[in-house]
């Protein structure tokens, strides 16, 4: 109720209207003025159930809002001392002075008008054998399921025709829960998870991989470690084959039942809740050994504006002023002084404005921290502050991150990973606590030391994060924004912002340029340049998903089997459409990813032979036989569908 709302019910009876009274039984013409009604007594005529009483009452000041009289009223209210003020009439009951209601009157209007609409729908029923075009539906033997009335949809279902029907209560509300703990990767698992989409029952999943302190729980409750492990409220019901075994037997619907119609218990398995619990996990995160001296030094150093080499540059401090800082809090000497500037600019506490160097003394080198860089506003793995804790190693931080993505494709995507609910990712504990939380541990790890083939599958698992959580936050982006989607949205890693851009063509294809652009992602100083990879893999598009229909499956890599899944990706690219063969017209038709990224696959008649490889047998054959004909091939490229694989 909002304040006019509230200061006009303050006073809900302040001018009387007068309401039109219909005659009473007995009633026969207006009753005779009563001396007794000008003092505002009561007054009764004849029947005690006819009465009149007279309120006055006492309306708002003069300098409040006016109360205004309902519309549709026929007759102005009272509001001067000239006018009449006329008494409020109110209804009466007829031959009752208790104001009683015939209740048994209203019962049998309303099961008479029941019953006339109950014979309408039996004759509605028994008249349609086939219903109307467009007024029903028909089940397979030609009985109606459904038909409408005038303004009323009616729905048919035949005894014994649903058990998800039965086995849900009244108004299709279950109390209950259904709980299973699960871990990423495992078939019964998934097995079990689909068994309850197709049932379309809601259910809580509690995957050990992404909230390993659940485990020792699991092991509580079953007495071992065996997956997946299903809980009706807080009752055990058992793995896959119990599951089976119940529905075989029909007893699973009547567990159902029992268990959506009781609400669940506080002793069942809790809903994964937002934020950390892992007490362990908590207990391995200590703050970096120089958090200290960057928390002091923050509050120290004369951080400001300044112009250096005709460039305007926010937020920074000189070396100077920084070693002469660490020389008052530590009372050292100024080449120790210079040694811990180092070692803060190596942990990526701070940077040189422009990145030429780690760390120098002198008034003429600028340095600002990490969360003072200019980029900072668009990379969106940074809250505020910088995550002070000591870095955890990078190879650590990319198997969670592959363990957490897996699982939630795994609840939240369709099986074959080509349709991704967004909105419930977004919403999920996994994604908001857990996967949000994790990024942050990217800051400032070490990538610079990894192996070629942990730098590939990290950078291919973090590019489809990203694409994932660009998503979440910003939207799918439209033909204008395309290109600012792909090189606005940034994490930071490693000390170094990185875009989808610049992970794309900067590190996986060796620093090309982008298709339709002049410009190579890292210019010849830039340090990331070190990470590129040193011979570009073609199979790094079929790892790389942008969240559109045309592009590729969804995938996250292991470091171990990198090469051979990119592989199992190309052929599952090519098997779904990524290729298609017109033997009598001699023409391919190829992705358009091959024609934008040519330089990568090279020749097209070179590409043809590549592809081979990864055709199944009916394509390869069609494919084969073109090649060796001698006959001209024509390649066509297919249209690009970038709508989103919701």
């Amino acid at each position: 109720m909002g304040e006019e709302d509230a200061s006009l019910s303050s006073y809900p009876h302040t001018h009387p209207v007068d309401r039109p009274r219909e005659p009473a039984a007995g009633d026969h013409g207006p009753a005779v003025e009563d001396p007794k009604e000008a003092s505002g007594e009561d007054r009764i005529e004849g029947d005690s159930s006819a009465y009149r009483k007279e309120e006055r009452l006492v309306g708002p000041p003069s300098h409040l809002p006016q109360p205004q009289a309902p519309p549709g009223l026929t007759k102005a209210r009272s509001t001067g001392p000239d006018e009449e003020r006329r008494p409020i009439e109110r209804s009466v009951s007829l031959n009752s002075t208790a104001a009683a209601v015939d209740v048994s009157a209203i019962g049998k209007y309303l099961h008479n008008r029941g019953s006339v609409f109950s014979a309408a729908i039996a004759k509605r029923i028994s008249s349609l054998k086939v219903p109307p075009s467009g007024d029903g539906d028909c089940g397979p033997n030609g009985s109606v399921t459904e038909f409408r009335l005038s303004g009323l949809k009616v729905i048919v279902r035949l005894k014994g025709e649903n058990e998800r029907a039965e086995a849900e209560p009244e108004g299709g509300e279950i109390k209950g829960r259904v709980s299973f703990f699960s871990r990423s990767g495992c078939r019964d698992c998934g097995a079990v998870r689909s068994f309850f989409r197709e049932q379309g029952l809601p259910y809580v999943e509690i995957n050990v991989d992404v909230f390993p302190e659940r485990q020792r729980e699991l092991v509580e409750r079953t007495g071992s470690s065996a997956l997946p492990a299903i809980f009706f409220n807080e009752k055990l019901l058992g793995g896959l084959v119990a599951l089976n075994s119940l529905r075989n037997s029909g007893e699973f619907e009547r567990r159902l039942r029992d268990m959506a119609g009781v609400r669940c218990p506080d002793a069942a398995p809790r809903v994964p809740a937002y934020g950390f619990d892992d007490e362990e996990e908590l207990r391995g995160e200590r703050p970096d050994v120089m958090v200290a001296m960057a928390r002091v030094l923050r509050h120290r150093l004369p951080i400001q504006d300044r112009i250096t080499r005709m460039k305007l540059v926010r937020n920074c401090f000189s070396g100077s002023d920084m070693v002469e800082a660490i020389i008052n809090h530590l009372d050292c000497g100024r080449k120790k002084a210079v040694e811990i500037g180092k070692e803060l600019a190596r942990k990526h506490f701070i940077h040189h404005v422009f990145r030429e160097n780690d760390f120098e003394d002198g008034n003429n080198h600028f340095y600002h921290f990490l969360e003072h860089e200019p980029v900072i506003p668009k990379c969106f793995n940074f809250r505020g502050s910088t995550n002070d804790n000591e870095p955890k190693p990078a190879t650590i931080v990319g198997q969670r991150l592959t363990k957490l993505m897996t699982a939630i494709l795994e609840a939240y995507a369709s099986d074959d990973r080509r349709h991704l609910d967004y909105g419930r990712i977004g919403a999920s504990e996994e994604f908001r606590s857990r996967y949000v939380n994790l990024v942050q541990d990217l800051q400032r790890v070490d990538i610079f030391g990894l192996s070629a083939d942990e730098k590939l599958a990290f950078f291919l698992n973090l590019y489809n994060a990203m694409v994932i959580h660009a998503i979440i936050r910003i939207g799918q982006p439209g033909v204008i924004d395309r290109r600012a989607f792909y090189t606005d949205f940034q994490y930071i890693v490693g000390g170094y912002p990185f875009s989808l851009s610049s992970i794309k063509n900067g590190i996986l294809r060796s620093n090309r340029r982008q298709p339709y652009s002049l410009v190579k992602p890292f210019s010849a100083g830039d340090k990331r340049l070190e990470l590129a990879s040193t011979k570009v893999n073609p199979l790094i598009h079929f790892g790389l998903c942008n969240g559109t229909r045309s592009s590729p499956t969804v995938w996250f890599f292991s470091t171990e089997g990198v090469e051979v899944e990119l592989r199992h990706a190309a052929r599952e690219f090519f098997l779904r459409g990524g290729i298609e063969v017109d033997l009598e017209r001699r023409v391919v038709y190829l992705t358009r990813i091959i024609k934008w990224y040519d330089a990568d696959f090279g020749e097209e008649k070179d590409i043809l032979n590549w592809i081979l490889s990864y055709l199944d047998a009916t394509k390869a054959g069609l494919l084969t036989h073109l090649l060796n004909d001698g006959g001209h091939i024509n390649i066509s490229y297919q249209n690009f569908d970038w709508s989103p694989n919701y």
